[in-house]
């Protein structure tokens, strides 16, 4: 029987490459999405992945839609934490609400999404929790003080909750990506990109999502037993320099 993985933001961007890494490696795949419907279709059409909507900074959301996904395909192994928004803007300038969204989807959707299903990967003693944090949640990052904020808890989230689950056969990793080839980022200008951004990275490109879908797929195996409460810099070397 295939082993049941939940990516959350998995029907677009990198959780769209991971839910489709996923799929391809032999999981059953529940992709989660909250405001575009049109793209959730085309995706669920695309891949014949699972989708389910719902709003991972609401608790009760993210328990119910759990549940529905358990009922559905059976007991989650793998949870994929990758959903994220930006609201970026200087700190003096940052309103509350700028602050509190980013902080609920990128930080504290992790406890939504992860209390649920932390007790019964301990009980079968086995589970993989896999959370997509960012290289600015490792370096910081000028108008992106929520988002960074929101990054660097990830990162200790992992790190604290590795340690208390690891003798019970559950394993959690984060992992870094730095500029990835998203449709965001091809929308920067290209001579911001050849300026600015790609004079950072080291290998001198933009990652692509599948990259990352890659190190998601590694970090869900038996083989990857071994690590857990790591961080893997997915960055080109950015993270570096």
């Amino acid at each position: 029987m295939a082993r049941v993985a939940v990516v959350t933001g998995g029907t677009r961007g990198i959780g769209e490459a991971i839910s489709k890494a996923l799929k391809a490696a032999g999981y059953e795949v529940a992709a989660t999405y909250h405001a575009n419907d049109e793209a959730a279709a085309k995706f669920k059409a695309e891949t014949g992945v699972h989708v389910y909507k719902w709003d991972v900074s609401k608790y009760e959301d993210c328990v119910q839609g759990l549940a529905t996904v358990t009922k559905d395909l059976g007991p989650i192994d793998v949870l994929v934490n990758n959903a994220g928004i930006t609201k970026d803007g200087f700190f003096h300038k940052m309103t509350p609400e700028q602050w509190y969204a980013v902080i609920n989807t990128n930080l504290n959707s992790l406890f939504n999404m992860t209390r649920p299903v932390i007790e019964g990967m301990r009980e079968r003693g086995f589970g993989r929790i896999i959370n997509i944090s960012s290289v600015n949640g490792q370096k910081g990052q000028a108008g992106q003080s929520n988002y960074s904020a929101a990054k660097a808890g990830d990162i200790g989230f992992t790190k604290a909750l590795a340690q208390e689950n690891a003798n019970k056969g559950v394993t959690v990793n984060a992992i870094c990506p730095g500029y990835i080839a998203t449709e965001m980022v091809r929308a920067v200008p290209k001579e911001v990109l050849e300026k600015s951004i790609l004079p950072l990275i080291p290998l001198r490109r933009l990652g692509e999502p599948s990259e990352i879908g890659r190190c998601v797929v590694f970090l869900a195996s038996d083989e990857a037993g071994l690590i857990t409460g790591s961080t893997i810099s997915a960055n080109g070397g950015q993270y570096m320099v």
